[in-house]
């Protein structure tokens, strides 16, 4: 069957892909591996061991609740796809009281066009609920996000587009703040007097101290830059923070410096520089995931640095700053950390030989232990008490609480697991630069030549892993790509460079992005490594990803249709035409701007030939839908085929369950006609 046979059939094929899968039966291999239950949110009680996080199942979010030693049981009971997200979940000191937010885009929670991917005839709101643990029906404090109890579990503080509301137990919620930006980190006084917080106002951000009760709003040395993570000192008389300046356009990477670390006295309001980082590697700010400043008990500044080319975790005296000490070491970086309890122990996720651990180390001296240890993959380790949990993940079981220790792991909830997943063979690979790759290779089943397929993950600041992956989003990209090779397909997943799991010089590699393209040379070593294989048919090898990984399916399509004979791109970036920079003189502004054309599938189209499935929801606040729109329009006019699947009211990361399946089937179909129905190359 030739391509212009297959698009003319395309409306046929679609209708049936898409037709069935919100009443697909139960025992599709896709869709019952896309239903399994995943958690997120982990989250622990200060002063009981109690853990909650939020389970999402066939497109329903639920919040569950364990201990040590007691069964989980859902504190919630919704079994609706309607697109209704849960987020920001805390837990009072006693774990007597949890709060949450149902509605709105965690990722844009301030955002005036709330999503509606539920297709209602009025958006929802974006509401804080104050739940029990009795099993009462929750409680409506007031619309906003970013609940944080105060020490006593008495009140509520939350944050509404740059209003800050607080709910005292008995009362009703009031306004106590409007500033002009938007609010991060808000966090109480330890004797729960005050509320301290980050102000983004876009190119700026500012350290502000409110007291509770509304009375005085105070801004702690206002600055020219970002300042970031603000914290208290554990006795609550003084503020650390960090502050950072984005580095110029056109700085040399050993430029700097551009970050330090700020201490405010909070009684006579004087503010000195405890540190600021040196030119060098790590000259410029990056942070983990997650909190990135703690104040130790004994006195000690804990932060993150790349000093030595990876992310670790170092320690300064708060009171005499000094020359940082390294907690953590080694080839691989620190992905999240935090304090232990006592506040004496660090306790930190790592990426070691791309499989995540859990480890502890005293502060004041001695060995890292490795906490679990019984082949899962570990993330976001979380303290609940005197207990640790951590997500878990594994190759058949999406993301799960587990309890750890030195001894090992126990399941705080019943472990899901996927029929008939297959480990993904490592796989090392080299760009024809030089820069060499990691990857994961999902071998197709079966025997003879198989169509092959290039995965590209978005970000680009990601790492996909041998397993399940926490994040929701590549979650379901790793079912598909099982799916896929249980279909016929070998399908390689390629950490290009730009990702993060392989330090500094990889992901901050030059001429990345608008400024070249060049982890497109990572993506094209992926084809040509496929394209090698015996067991791998080199007319049929396609390609597909979101997001960042949609533009570089993009870019392939246009660059080389010739090794890349088909691709998916889900809300994918076509044009990187942005405005350079002012501080360039108006010659280099030019360059900069030829250089991000020359970087655009756009600035290649005029080569495309493969055929294209876009697929994007229409209102992405991340990826414009423009972009798509754009790129439709210009493959029409070149008679380049291409085929749409659009969703209404649909974000970046899909909301609704239905969005997903729908995608994926779509996709699989599309594969399929474009790559496995096409005449093979006889086995040599």
């Amino acid at each position: 069957m030739n391509l212009r046979t297959i698009f003319r059939l395309w409306p046929v094929l679609l209708g049936l892909a898409l037709a069935a899968p919100a009443a697909a039966a139960p025992s599709d291999p896709l869709d019952a591996a896309l239903a399994l239950p995943q958690a997120s949110g982990l989250t622990g009680a200060r002063d009981v061991p109690l853990f909650a996080w939020i389970q999402y199942e066939a497109g329903a979010r639920n919040i569950w609740v364990a201990a040590p030693g007691r069964p989980a049981r859902p504190l919630t009971n919704d079994n609706r796809d309607d697109g209704q997200e849960l987020s920001d979940l805390a837990l009072s000191n006693d774990g007597a009281s949890l709060a949450f937010v149902r509605g709105g885009d965690e990722e844009f929670p301030d955002q005036e066009r709330r999503p509606n991917t539920g297709t209602l005839p009025f958006t929802p709101s974006q509401q804080v609920y104050l739940l029990a643990m009795d099993g009462s029906a929750p409680l409506a404090i007031g619309q906003g996000h970013a609940p944080a109890f105060s020490p006593d579990g008495r009140r509520l503080a939350f944050t509404r587009r740059g209003e800050i509301w607080l709910w005292t137990r008995g009362g009703e919620a009031r306004r106590i703040a409007l500033v002009e930006g938007s609010i991060e980190r808000l966090t109480w006084s330890p004797d729960g007097t005050k509320l301290l917080f980050s102000e983004d106002r876009d190119d700026h951000s500012l350290v502000a101290l409110l007291d509770a009760d509304g009375g005085q709003l105070r801004y702690l040395d206002p600055g020219l830059g970002q300042s970031l993570e603000p914290i208290f000192s554990p006795d609550g008389r003084q503020v650390a923070f960090i502050r950072t300046i984005s580095p110029p356009p056109d700085a040399a990477a050993d430029s700097g410096p551009y970050w330090s670390i700020r201490i405010v006295d909070l009684a006579t309001g004087s503010a000195r520089t405890l540190w600021s980082a040196p030119a060098g590697p790590g000259g410029r700010y990056y942070g983990t995931r997650s909190r990135n400043l703690f104040w130790s008990r004994s006195g000690l500044i804990l932060f993150p640095w790349e000093r030595g080319g990876w992310l670790h975790v170092y320690a300064l005296d708060a009171a005499r700053g000094g020359i940082p000490r390294a907690l953590t070491g080694g080839d691989f970086e620190v992905e999240s950390f935090l304090l232990d309890r006592a506040g004496d122990a660090l306790v930190y996720a790592t990426n070691t030989d791309d499989h995540p651990s859990i480890w502890r180390r005293p502060l004041q001296g001695g060995a890292p232990a490795r906490l679990g240890g019984n082949g899962d993959m570990l993330f976001f380790p979380t303290i609940a008490g005197d207990a640790l949990a951590a997500l878990a993940t594994g190759v058949s079981s999406p993301a799960h609480p587990m309890l750890i220790d030195r001894r090992g792991e126990t399941p705080l909830a019943p472990v899901p697991a996927a029929a008939g997943f297959v480990a993904p063979e490592p796989v090392l690979l080299r760009a024809a630069d030089g820069v060499q790759l990691h990857g994961q290779l999902f071998p197709a089943r079966g025997a003879g030549r198989h169509p092959a397929l290039v995965y590209v993950h978005g970000g680009p600041r990601r790492q996909m892993l041998p397993g399940f992956h926490t994040s929701a989003y590549y979650s379901k990209d790793y079912v598909m790509k099982q799916r896929l090779a249980a279909l016929g397909y070998d399908v390689l997943s390629v950490n290009y460079r730009s990702g993060t799991g392989y330090g500094l010089a990889f992901r901050d590699a030059p001429e990345t992005g608008r400024e070249g393209a060049s982890e497109y040379r990572d993506v094209l070593a992926a084809g040509r490594w496929l394209a090698a294989r015996s067991d791998v048919d080199p007319a049929r090898i396609g390609i597909w990803g979101g997001s960042w990984g949609g533009y570089l399916t993009a870019l392939a399509l246009a660059r080389d249709s010739g090794l890349f004979a088909a691709g998916v791109d889900l809300h994918g970036v076509h044009s990187l035409l942005r405005p350079a920079a002012n501080s360039l003189s108006p010659a280099a502004q030019e360059h900069a701007r030829q250089v991000q054309w020359e970087s655009s599938p756009m600035g290649a189209i005029e080569r495309w030939r493969s055929p294209v499935l876009l697929i994007h929801g229409d209102d992405d606040h991340n990826v414009d839908f423009a972009q798509s729109v754009m790129l439709a329009r210009e493959l029409a006019a070149r008679r380049i085929p291409y085929r749409e699947l659009v969703f209404a009211n649909e974000r970046h990361s899909f909301f609704r369950h239905e969005s997903w399946l729908r995608a994926f089937h779509a996709a699989e179909a599309f594969f399929d006609e474009t790559l496995m129905r096409r005449q093979a190359l006889p086995t040599p």
